[in-house]
C-alpha cells in the first residue's frame, strides 16, 4: 500500500514469523511478498501498520500450506501499472538504437552532414569563370585544345550549330597518361565558356550501401539541367565505369558500382542533345571502361591528351616559369630537349625543384646548374652523401657504372651519356649513369632494343671482367634486361624463330610498370620462348664482355679517375668516351641477334685465359 512504512527482511525471517504465529496477513507476488505483523495491526487506527517486504525463494511450493496451517490471511499482489510500458519499450527502443547508430555512421561518412543528404551529389560547383584556369594555362596539347575549342564555341553560340541541324557531343572523354593536364583542360573549358562547372571524382559516387551512388548521379544531373548550359566533369571515370563483363559475383545481383553505372548510362540517354549539359570525363585506363559507356550517343568523342613533344615541353616550361626569376644562362628550349617523356606535371615539378634549390643556395636567380640537379633528382632520387661505401663497394660501383657508360656509348638509340656518378641516390642506387635521348622517339627499332639490353648488362660484365665475380648491384639491371628481352619475343614479335606472334596481352595503355599476362600457350611454345629469351640475354652478355675486353685499358683508366672525383660529366667525360672502340661481331649481332658458335665465349676473363 502507498504511504505505508515498508521494510525489507530476509525470506527465512518471514518463515520464522509465520511459524511463531506473528504474521497477520500477506500479499504474494511473483517477485516479492508484502506482509503485516499482528503487533503492527493492533496499533492505533490513525497510524498505518508497518509493512515488511521479502523476496520469495523460487520453487517454494510449501508456502501456501504453511500460511493455511497458521491461519494467515493471504492474497495475490495486483499487477504493476508500469508493466505494459516496459513491454512497449522493449519493442521500440532496439529499432531506435539501430536507426540512431546508422544515422551517426552516415553523418561521419558525410563529414558531419545530416544522414538525410547521403544521396545528394557531392559535386563541387564553380561559378562562371571561377575555375582558376584558362587555355593560356594549358600548353603542349594543342590538338586537344583545338578539339575542345568547339565545345566552348557551342556553349557560347549554340544557335550557330542548331540552325544547321548539328548536334554537339553529349560526352567528351579525355584519355592519356597521368599528369598530362586532363583535369586542367576541363577547368579551362568552363572558364573560357563562362558557364557553371560541376566537378566530381568517379570514386565519390560509390558507397557501402547499394543505391546511394545511383541517387547521387540523379541528383547531379538534376542540378546540371537547372543550371544549363553547363559542364559536368567526372575525373577518374574508371572508378565508376569499369566493364561489367568481368565484374564477378552473382550475375544480376545488387552491386553498387553496376547500379551507379546503369544510372549514369540512363541519365546520358535521358537529356536532349542540345540541352546545354556537356559531360566531360577523364581517365588513364580507357581499356577497362564498359563498352556501353563509349558508344556513340554517350561519349561520342575521345580526345587523347598525350605526353608533349619537344615544342610542347618548351611551351609548358614557359607557362610554369613565368613567375620564376631565371638566370640569363637558362635556355628553356635546351631544357625541353633534355626532358623527353616528361608530362606536364613532371615539368611543373622540375621548375619548382630548381627554384627550391636556388633558394636553398641563396641565389638571386635560378641557374642551369639548378635545373640540371633538379632533373637528376627527379630521374634518380635524392643525393645521399651520408651513405658511406667501403673501399670494395666503392671500387665495384665505379667499374660497374663505367661499364655502363662505355657500352652505352656504342649502342644505337641509347642516348648520350651525360654523367657518371658513384654518389648514392634514391632508395637503393649506389651510383648511376645518366643517359639522355638526343630527340623524341616514338618507335624503337630492333637493333636499338638489343642495344638497350647490352647496355643494361654492361655493369655486370665490367664486374666479371675486373673482379672475376659479380655483386648484387646488378639485380635491377638484370630484371630490366630480362623484361625487355621477353617483351621483344612475346609482344614485339622480334624473334626470328617464333615469328611475328603476340604471346602477351596489352592491358595497360597509358600506365607503365605493370606486367602484361602471357596468353595461354602450350608447354612447348613456353619452353621455346624461355630459350629465345635466354639466347638474347646470353648474346647481349657476350657482346658487353667483348666490348669491355677490347676497351679494358680505358675502363680501368676511367674508373680510377671516377674513384678520385666521384663524378664525371661534360667535356671530360666525352673525351674518354670518344676513345671507345667497337668489336667486329657487335653490329652483326645487333642486326641479326645471332652469334657464331665459336664466338659465344669471351677470349679473356679477369685478365687470364678462361679454362
Amino acid at each position: 500500500m502507498r504511504g505505508t512504512d515498508e521494510s525489507t527482511v530476509a525470506y527465512s525471517q518471514f518463515i520464522n514469523q509465520i511459524e511463531a504465529g506473528n504474521v497477520a496477513s500477506a500479499k504474494i507476488g511473483s517477485d516479492r511478498i508484502v506482509y503485516i505483523l499482528k503487533s503492527e495491526e493492533t496499533q492505533e487506527q490513525s497510524k498505518q501498520p508497518k509493512e515488511y517486504t521479502t523476496i520469495p525463494v523460487p520453487g517454494d511450493s510449501d508456502l501456501s500450506g504453511l500460511l493455511r496451517e497458521h491461519k494467515v490471511e493471504f492474497s495475490a499482489l495486483p499487477p504493476s501499472n508500469s508493466g505494459w510500458i516496459g513491454t512497449l519499450l522493449s519493442w521500440i527502443v532496439p529499432p531506435l538504437i539501430f536507426v540512431g547508430l546508422w544515422g551517426w555512421l552516415m553523418a561521419r561518412s558525410q563529414g558531419g552532414a545530416a544522414a538525410l543528404t547521403v544521396g545528394k551529389s557531392r559535386a563541387r560547383i564553380y561559378a562562371e569563370g571561377n575555375t582558376g584556369a584558362t587555355f593560356d594555362d594549358v600548353a603542349g596539347v594543342d590538338e586537344a585544345k583545338a578539339e575542345l575549342q568547339e565545345i566552348v564555341d557551342f556553349l557560347q553560340h549554340a544557335a550557330k550549330y542548331t540552325r544547321l541541324g548539328a548536334k554537339i557531343p553529349k560526352g567528351v572523354l579525355l584519355v592519356g597518361p597521368p599528369g598530362t593536364g586532363k583535369t586542367l583542360l576541363a577547368k579551362a573549358i568552363a572558364t573560357e565558356a563562362g558557364v557553371p562547372f560541376f566537378s566530381i571524382s568517379g570514386s565519390e559516387f560509390i558507397e557501402l550501401f547499394v543505391g546511394i551512388g545511383a541517387s547521387r548521379v540523379r541528383d547531379l544531373f538534376e542540378q546540371a539541367k537547372r543550371q544549363a548550359p553547363c559542364i559536368v566533369f567526372i575525373d577518374e571515370l574508371d572508378a565508376l565505369g569499369k566493364s561489367r563483363a568481368n565484374a564477378g559475383g552473382i550475375i544480376g545481383g545488387n552491386d553498387e558500382r553496376e547500379q551507379t553505372l546503369n544510372q549514369l548510362l540512363a541519365e546520358m540517354d535521358g537529356f536532349d542533345t542540345n540541352a546545354g549539359v556537356i559531360l566531360i570525363a577523364a581517365t588513364n585506363r580507357p581499356e577497362v571502361l564498359d563498352p556501353a559507356l563509349l558508344r556513340p550517343g554517350r561519349f561520342d568523342r575521345q580526345i587523347v591528351v598525350d605526353r608533349p613533344d619537344k615544342i610542347g615541353r618548351e611551351a609548358i616550361l614557359r607557362v610554369h616559369a613565368k613567375n620564376v626569376k631565371l638566370s640569363e644562362d637558362v635556355a628553356l628550349e635546351k631544357l625541353a630537349a633534355r626532358t623527353p617523356g616528361f608530362a606536364g606535371a613532371d615539368l611543373a615539378n622540375l621548375v619548382n625543384e630548381a627554384a627550391l634549390m636556388a633558394a636553398r643556395k641563396n641565389r638571386n636567380s635560378v641557374t642551369v646548374e639548378d635545373f640540371n640537379e633538379a632533373i637528376e633528382r627527379i630521374l634518380t632520387g635524392l643525393e645521399k652523401k651520408s651513405r658511406v661505401l667501403n673501399e670494395i663497394e666503392k671500387k665495384t660501383v665505379a667499374y660497374h657504372e663505367v661499364g655502363h657508360a662505355i657500352v652505352g656509348a656504342l649502342m644505337p638509340g641509347a642516348g648520350v651519356v651525360e654523367k657518371i656518378s658513384i654518389v648514392p641516390r634514391g632508395v637503393a642506387a649506389l651510383g648511376y649513369t645518366l643517359q639522355l635521348p638526343e630527340e623524341d622517339r616514338f618507335l624503337t627499332i630492333e637493333d636499338e632494343v638489343r642495344g638497350r639490353i647490352v647496355t643494361l648488362l654492361g655493369g655486370r660484365s665490367a664486374e666479371e671482367l675486373i673482379f672475376g665475380k659479380v655483386s648484387t648491384g646488378a639485380s635491377d639491371d638484370i630484371q630490366k634486361a630480362t623484361d625487355l628481352a621477353e617483351r621483344s619475343v612475346t609482344l614485339y614479335g622480334m624473334s626470328h624463330k617464333l615469328g611475328p606472334i603476340a604471346f602477351e596481352k596489352i592491358q595497360q595503355q597509358f600506365l607503365e610498370g605493370l606486367t602484361n599476362p602471357r596468353r595461354a600457350v602450350s608447354p612447348k611454345i613456353s619452353e621455346e620462348i624461355d630459350l629465345e629469351v635466354k639466347e638474347i640475354i646470353e648474346g647481349a652478355h657476350h657482346i658487353a664482355l667483348n666490348i669491355l675486353q677490347k676497351n679494358r685499358d680505358l675502363l680501368e683508366e676511367t674508373a680510377k679517375i671516377l674513384l678520385e672525383k666521384e663524378i664525371l660529366e661534360g667535356e671530360e667525360l666525352k673525351e674518354y668516351l670518344k676513345r671507345v672502340q667497337k668489336t667486329p661481331e657487335m653490329e652483326s649481332w645487333l642486326l641479326k641477334g645471332q652469334l657464331n658458335s665459336n664466338l659465344l665465349e669471351p677470349t679473356s676473363y679477369n685478365g687470364k685465359e678462361k679454362s
